[in-house]
């Protein structure tokens, strides 16, 4: 025997061994069959998440805590709901700042030190995040490092006095609040209530800027100088925003301009006014008619359905378990067919929706235990869903079965008996049945259903066809195998009643043989049964004497002698005790 001098060292070639072996053995098969695939199965797709500075973070502090890509991408989104308050901030309150005089010494400091807490969350975006976050452009990779944004240009206040005019570059990040708003709708279940929300925002903030222009035209006017003009009399911004709000919406009932100056202010306002507000009311009516987009299309298919019915009579019943059906559907997964959904998307994005939904319990199914990983996964992209309302029988016994089920919610019961009203099993979320059907053979008829499978409540189903499950074992020739040798052992332990009570008949006849033939004697006479030769003899012969002469019998009245010879006949006691008392006598 070979000495090993380091057991260690000995185990591990003998695993590298092995692995070489079975990847030899592998590559083999793949140029033997091309379509044949990898025993490993995908990765499921996550969500994409920039490339942020906490992996840089992770990387240079390994104490630093780690996240899951999901929590990554949410954290990133929080970060951005900090930087898009601080954009809000400034784009908000320059304008003010700028026009109205709110720059008091009382005030000052508390803007300065808000300024100071805005610019280092701007800081700390540009410098740590921003850098971090990359996207593709003609192909080549680029990162996007603006500082512009950030210049304290504010030191310049120590100089000219202090003032929000230094502040204007602060406004070139509104790229930063629309990526917070496109990254907040996709992570929303109804995006519509954020849309609906920053459609209104933006109408507000055309009314604070026609009111900031009002001021400014104001005090160019002078304050008080005329009806149209403000005042000065209460809070400057509120007169000058109720202004805005009459003036833009064409409320009316302002004063009338009197200058040339304030004459084309109000026609501006009216024109614009109305470009904005209708295309404002537009988007609105866009974003409104998107969120009810598919009750909409529910709607209408319903009424559609409930007109047909109309139209050719059905029954009360039917209609109602129609709509019973449409309610339902709607309620419980938002649209009737799921795979209109699934068709848009990629190949990817679907795999990985079905491997996040149905895998676990696909890859706990006895009968494909073994298989091609990837062919579970090819397997689940070919999964139709189905509702089946309380009382529908999802399969009847005797049926051809071409599918194969899985519980995706709700229950049923398999039932028997003469009025169904027995249960042997009910069936929860996650569990198969029908499996059998898609191996079985239709010429024997063991492709027929073996049993009633009925709905208790609301049941969604997963249905697989034994159509696509053959065009899917065409590419994986060893899962076939392993398919058929499983399908032998199942149709063995669970065939149906009619062959196995076929099979014990057979088994009857080879144990006891054919019951043998009526003798043909017995045949002319009629028969030794019930209306029978011996009946009638028995009848009309009660008083005669009857010998026995070992196989024979003899049967003697009067001027006439009956013989009849048969060893399998049975006589009456009467018939017995007759010849028991002549035999006594030394007749034979």
């Amino acid at each position: 025997p070979p000495v090993v001098y380091s057991r260690c060292v000995d185990d591990s070639l003998r695993e590298v061994v092995k692995k070489l072996r079975e990847r030899t053995n592998m590559y083999k098969e793949r140029a033997i069959d091309p379509y044949a695939t990898s025993p490993e199965i995908s990765p499921p797709v996550s969500k994409w998440t920039p490339v942020m500075f906490c992996q840089l973070v992770i990387s240079k502090f390994p104490s630093f805590p780690s996240f899951q890509s999901n929590t990554q991408y949410r954290r990133y989104i929080a970060w951005l709901t900090v930087v898009s308050v601080a954009f809000n901030y400034n784009i908000w309150f320059t304008p003010v700042r700028l026009v109205f005089p709110i720059h008091t010494p009382v005030t000052i400091p508390f803007w300065i030190i808000v300024d100071i807490i805005v610019d280092i969350v701007n800081v700390i975006d540009v410098v740590l995040w921003q850098p971090r976050l990359q996207f593709v452009k003609g192909g080549d990779i680029i990162k996007e490092r603006s500082l512009t944004n950030i210049i304290p240009f504010d030191l310049l206040g120590v100089l000219f006095g202090f003032s929000a005019v230094f502040r204007l570059n602060r406004l070139l990040r509104i790229e930063s609040f629309f990526e917070f708003s496109d990254r907040l709708e996709s992570i929303m279940a109804k995006a519509y209530i954020w849309r609906v929300g920053r459609t209104t925002g933006y109408l507000l903030f055309m009314l604070h800027l026609n009111a900031c222009f009002y001021y400014m035209a104001s005090e160019y006017l002078g304050i008080n100088s005329s009806k149209w003009v403000y005042n000065g009399q209460g809070t400057a911004y509120l007169r000058c925003y109720y202004f805005a709000v009459r003036s833009l919406i064409n409320i009316g009932g302002l004063p009338e301009p009197g200058s040339v100056f304030e004459i084309c202010f109000q026609m501006t306002n009216f024109f614009v006014g109305v470009f904005v507000f209708s295309s404002l009311i537009g988007q609105m009516r866009d974003v409104i008619g998107a969120a009810t987009q598919g009750q909409t299309y529910f709607r209408a298919s319903m009424d559609g359905c409930v007109a047909y019915m109309n139209m050719f009579y059905i029954p009360d019943l039917v209609q109602n378990r129609v709509r019973t059906w449409y309610n339902y559907t709607w309620d419980a997964q938002g649209m009737l067919d799921e795979s209109e959904l699934l068709e848009t998307m990629p190949l990817v994005m679907r795999t990985a929706i079905g491997v996040d939904i149905n895998f676990a319990t696909f890859d706990k199914i006895a009968l494909f235990q073994g298989c091609d990983k990837q062919m579970l996964v090819d397997m689940l992209l070919r999964l139709k869903s189905i509702i089946y309302l309380p009382g529908d029988f999802v399969v009847k016994k005797g049926d051809i079965g071409k599918e194969m089920y899985i519980i995706k919610g709700g229950e049923v019961q398999v039932v028997g008996g003469p009025d169904n009203s027995i249960v042997f099993v009910t069936l929860k979320a996650g569990c198969v049945f029908g499996e059998i059907s898609l191996l079985q053979s239709a010429k024997d008829g063991g492709n027929r259903r073996t049993a009633n499978v009925k709905a208790h409540g609301f049941v969604n189903l997963f249905v697989l066809d034994k159509k696509d499950l053959v065009e899917i074992l065409v590419h994986y020739p060893n899962s076939q195998k392993v398919l058929a040798k499983k399908g032998r052992k199942l149709m063995k332990a669970k065939g149906p009643a009619a062959a196995k009570a076929e099979e014990d008949k057979k088994k009857g006849l080879a144990l006891f043989g054919p019951k043998p033939p009526t003798p043909k004697l017995a045949r002319v006479f009629g028969g030794f049964g019930k209306g029978g030769f011996l009946e009638k003899l028995k009848v009309q012969f009660s008083n005669s004497i009857l010998f026995f002469s070992h196989n024979r019998f003899i049967w003697q009245k009067a001027t006439y002698t009956i013989e009849i010879s048969d060893r399998g006949s049975c006589f009456s006691p009467t018939f017995l005790q007759a010849a028991q008392a002549k035999e006594n006598t030394g007749n034979k």
